[in-house]
């Protein structure tokens, strides 16, 4: 609602949107042009799709707040790709976290690694004793899906399709965070990046068979600054999964109960 208490008409929501873009950037122009060279201050905007980087980008902003201790960073988390490329049109964003290519007309993509996705199941669930699941195995299985815009549910639908299955959708979800916490307490299993798995919930997850996994790419503005450069840098020196299996638990230790 506005401080009336009207409720804008999806019109007024897309300005309102449009609106806020225009203030954050020329908010983040003045801090920049205010900052002094040896003490960079400002904002930085980065967006991270399908929850990749959910372990490695704390580390990195850390490192980059000890860099740059006057730095503020804002993060869209799981844009769908029509929100990212309006974000990034708009010159919101500094450096996307995405899989596969960008746009090089607007950004340059810098390979951070390889992901493989996994499937989250609920403690207890019999697929716990494998090492690698068989997407087949989980034809009978109910699924717990993002957002049908979302980046995430075209992988998760794509994968399904090429093995010929058809999900049967139990519930929907914005986050991948969520979605792993709801396969973790049984209402369905789901398939996320083996990055955004939270951490305490390693021994619910297994890597799929045949593997499927991505490139992660980090997509920095042309031109970028120092703060760009020296995220990109610290995520770089971040672990991606390419093999999901060095971290997950093994099966002996799947019964343990998950974590909230």
């Amino acid at each position: 609602c506005t401080p009336t208490g009207l409720v804008p008409t999806v019109a007024g929501r897309a300005f309102l949107r449009d609106a806020e873009i225009a203030v954050n950037a020329a908010r983040r122009a003045r801090a920049t042009a205010r900052a002094g060279s040896e003490e960079l201050a400002g904002e930085l905007v980065v967006a991270v799709q399908m929850g990749l980087g959910t372990r490695q980008l704390p580390g990195a902003l850390s490192a980059l707040r000890r860099r740059f201790p006057r730095l503020e960073v804002t993060v869209f988390e799981e844009p769908n790709p029509t929100e990212l490329e309006r974000l990034a049109r708009g010159g919101v964003l500094d450096l996307a976290i995405m899989a596969g290519p960008c746009d090089e007309g607007l950004y340059d993509g810098h390979h951070l690694g390889d992901e493989e996705f996994v499937v989250v199941l609920a403690a207890g669930h019999p697929q716990l004793a494998a090492d690698r699941v068989a997407l087949r195995d989980l034809e009978r299985e109910p699924w717990v899906r993002f957002d049908p815009a979302s980046a995430l549910d075209g992988v998760l639908v794509e994968v399904l399709r090429e093995n010929g299955l058809a999900p049967t959708t139990v519930a929907r979800v914005s986050q991948t965070a969520t979605a792993v916490r709801w396969a973790a307490h049984g209402l369905g299993v789901t398939f996320v990046p083996a990055s955004a798995v939270p951490p305490g919930h390693e021994h619910l997850v297994r890597p799929v068979s045949p593997a499927v996994s991505q490139p992660v790419v980090a997509a920095v503005r042309p031109g970028a600054g120092p703060a760009e450069t020296a995220l990109l840098e610290f995520l770089r020196q971040e672990t991606w999964y390419r093999f999901a299996q060095s971290w997950v638990a093994p099966p002996s230790t799947a019964s343990s109960a998950p974590v909230v």
